[in-house]
C-alpha cells in the first residue's frame, strides 16, 4: 500500500462540514472522495487532520489516504483539479510515510478568525468574513490575547456540554492585528476543542466591544464553565490555515 498525504484548500459555504455524513453527500470529504475513487479505480477514505464544522474554510487542510499501488502524484493532482468543484482546490500531493496519519501525525494548527471591521459593506469577502461596523479596541483585544496564550484548561471555550476526555490545550501564540478594515484574530495551538476558536473569538469581540475587561479572560478560564464565556462567532469567518507536522511548532 501507498500512504498519501493531499493539501485541499475550499471554501465551506455551501458545504455541510468537512465530515461525510450518512444523511448528505455535501461534505468536502465525500466530494473528494469521490473524485479519487473514480480517478484511481478504488474506494478512497480520506482521514482529515480535523473536522472543519459546516461553513468553515480551509486554505490548507490536509488528508491522508492509501492506495494498492503508486500512481504518479503530479498526474493525480492535475486531474482532480479537473473534476474537484471550483470552490475545492488540490493544492498539494505526496508520497507519504507508512505510518503517516493526517489527523494523529499532526503536531498543531493555525486558524484565522476574520472580521470587517467597518460601516461600508464587505462586497468581495462577505463569504469569508464577519462583518461587524462597531469600532474594535484593538489594544484591549491584544491584551486579552496574550492572557490566553499557554497551557490552560479550556472548558469554559468547549462547545460540547459533556467532554469526556481533557480539555487541556496548549495555545502557543494569540494574535489580533489590523490591516485596512480587516481584523484578524490568529490562534495557533497543538490542538482545538469543539467550537473552540469561534468561542475565543467571540469573547475577544466581546472584550474590544468594551463588554468584557481584558483581564477577563483569566477569570473564563479558572471558571471551567461554558457559561462564562461569549457565544461562539458565525462559522463564515473562520479559515483552517496551517497544519504542522514534526518539529514545525515553536516551543513556548
Amino acid at each position: 500500500m501507498q500512504r498519501y498525504k493531499l493539501t485541499l484548500a475550499y471554501e465551506g459555504t455551501r458545504y455541510q462540514g468537512w465530515q461525510g455524513q450518512g444523511n448528505t453527500e455535501n461534505t468536502i470529504q465525500r466530494k473528494a472522495e469521490d473524485v479519487l475513487s473514480r480517478l484511481t479505480g478504488e474506494r478512497v477514505e480520506l482521514q482529515a487532520s480535523g473536522r472543519t464544522d459546516a461553513g468553515v474554510h480551509a486554505a490548507a487542510q490536509v488528508a491522508s489516504f492509501a492506495l494498492s499501488r503508486p500512481v504518479p502524484c503530479a498526474a493525480l493532482l492535475e486531474e482532480m483539479n479537473r473534476y474537484l468543484p471550483a470552490d475545492i482546490g488540490a493544492t498539494a500531493l505526496e508520497f507519504a510515510p507508512p505510518r503517516f496519519h493526517a489527523r494523529l501525525s499532526a503536531t498543531g494548527k493555525t486558524y484565522v478568525y476574520r472580521i470587517w471591521n467597518s460601516p461600508l459593506p464587505d462586497v468581495f469577502g462577505r463569504r469569508t468574513r464577519l462583518a461587524l461596523p462597531q469600532p474594535l479596541k484593538l489594544e484591549d483585544m491584544q491584551q486579552a490575547a496574550a492572557l490566553l496564550a499557554g497551557t490552560h484548561d479550556f472548558r469554559s471555550f468547549c462547545g460540547l456540554k459533556r467532554f469526556q476526555k481533557s480539555t487541556v490545550r496548549t495555545l502557543y501564540s494569540v494574535s489580533v492585528t489590523r490591516r485596512g478594515e480587516e481584523v484578524c484574530l490568529r490562534f495557533t495551538g497543538d490542538g482545538f476543542l469543539n467550537r473552540m476558536v469561534r468561542i475565543l473569538s467571540g469573547t475577544l469581540v466581546e472584550v474590544g466591544l468594551g463588554l468584557r475587561a481584558p483581564d477577563s479572560m483569566t477569570r473564563i478560564l479558572e471558571a471551567k464553565d461554558r457559561s462564562a464565556a461569549a457565544g461562539a462567532l458565525s462559522a463564515h469567518g473562520l479559515t483552517l490555515e496551517r497544519v504542522y507536522y514534526d518539529d514545525e511548532i515553536p516551543a513556548l
